[in-house]
C-alpha cells in the first residue's frame, strides 16, 4: 500500500482536536491554541469531513466526544507527543552566534571594537552579516540575528532591544581637492555651501538621518542635497569630479583618487555630526553564549 495515497489529517487538525477533547469547550480550546474560535471550528469540521464521521456531539449546553472521538483521543495525543520528541531530537539547537555589523563603518579602523570583533569572527561558530542599520534591527527582531552593531540608537525600540553604547565615530568631509576649502585643516559647512551634499535615504537609518537633519535645519543657510549611490566608491568618484561633497565616517575615509580629499569638520559641527555606535540585543535575550559575547564588549557588565 502506498502511504502517500491516503488522505491524512494535518498536524494542526490533530492539535485542534486534542485541545477541544481536553477542554470540551471550543472557546477555551481556541484560547489554548492561541487562535480565534471560527478557524478552530473549521479545522474540526474539515477533520470530521475527512474521517466521514463526527468527533463531537455539540449542543447549546455542552460538548461531548463521540465513540470515534474517544478512540481518536486515546491515540492522537501520543502521536503528537512522539512527533514532538522526534522534532526535538532532530533539531540541533544552533549555538552559532549570528552577528550583524553596519556596513556604514569599517570596524577594522576602530580599535576599541575591532580587537573583540576580530576574535569573534575568527571563531567557526560565528556567522556575520553586513547590512544597513534598519535591516540589522529587522533581522534582530525576527530572531535571525543575535547581536548587531548599529550606527545610532534606533528610537522607539526600547521595549524590544537593549542598546549598549560603544563608540563615537567622527564624520569627515569628502570634497573636491580643487575646492578652496581643501586648503584648510578643518572645514565648516558654510565653507562648502556651494557644493551639493550627496545624502542617503532616511529609510536606511532613520535615527542617524534625523540626528543630522537637526543640525542641517539649524544652519543659517540652506544646503543643497543629491541622492547618494549605494556604492560609496561611486559617490566618491563624483566628488572627485567636482560634482558635490559627502560626509563620511572617519573609518571609511580610505579610498584615494585624483581630485579627492578628506578634511575634518570644524569642532562645533563635529560635536554634533558624528555616529554613535551601539551594540543591540533582544530585550529577552537569555542564552549564555550570546550574553558571553556581549560581555566581551562590555567588560564592566561582567560578574
Amino acid at each position: 500500500m502506498n502511504d502517500f495515497s491516503v488522505n491524512l489529517p494535518t498536524i494542526k487538525q490533530l492539535q485542534c482536536f486534542i485541545a477541544v477533547a481536553h477542554e470540551l469547550n471550543f472557546r477555551r480550546a481556541a484560547e489554548q491554541m492561541k487562535m480565534s474560535q471560527p478557524p478552530l471550528t473549521r479545522q474540526i469540521q474539515t477533520f470530521e469531513a475527512l474521517l466521514g464521521q463526527p468527533l463531537f456531539i455539540r449542543n447549546t449546553h455542552q460538548v461531548q466526544l463521540t465513540e470515534a472521538g474517544k478512540q481518536l483521543q486515546r491515540q492522537a495525543k501520543p502521536l503528537i507527543e512522539q512527533l514532538s520528541r522526534l522534532v526535538k531530537e532532530l533539531k540541533v539547537e544552533s549555538e552559532k552566534l549570528r552577528v550583524g555589523v553596519t556596513r556604514a563603518l569599517d570596524f577594522t579602523l576602530i580599535p576599541s571594537i575591532h580587537a573583540h570583533l576580530a576574535t569573534l569572527m575568527d571563531i567557526d561558530e560565528v556567522l556575520s552579516y553586513h547590512l544597513n542599520s534598519r535591516q540589522l534591527l529587522k533581522m534582530l527582531d525576527s530572531q535571525n540575528l543575535d547581536i548587531v552593531f548599529t550606527g545610532e540608537k534606533s528610537s522607539g525600540h526600547d521595549d524590544e532591544f537593549n542598546f549598549f553604547w560603544l563608540h563615537r565615530e567622527p564624520l569627515m568631509l569628502a570634497l573636491p581637492a580643487s575646492h578652496p576649502a581643501a586648503l584648510q585643516d578643518r572645514v565648516s559647512l558654510k565653507d562648502v555651501a556651494d557644493l551639493a551634499l550627496f545624502w542617503f535615504s532616511r529609510s536606511a537609518n532613520p535615527s542617524f538621518y534625523d540626528k543630522c537633519e537637526q543640525v542641517f535645519n539649524a544652519l543659517p543657510f540652506a544646503l543643497q542635497f543629491k541622492p547618494e549611490s549605494e556604492d560609496s566608491l561611486l559617490t566618491l568618484a563624483n566628488v572627485a569630479r567636482g560634482n558635490g561633497m559627502a560626509l563620511m565616517p572617519q573609518s571609511m575615509c580610505l579610498s584615494t583618487r585624483e581630485g579627492l580629499c578628506y578634511r575634518k569638520l570644524d569642532e562645533q559641527t563635529s560635536s554634533h555630526l558624528n555616529i554613535d555606535v551601539y551594540l543591540a540585543t533582544r530585550k529577552n535575550e537569555r542564552r549564555e553564549h550570546v550574553l558571553e559575547a556581549v560581555n566581551v564588549f562590555l567588560p564592566e557588565k561582567k560578574g
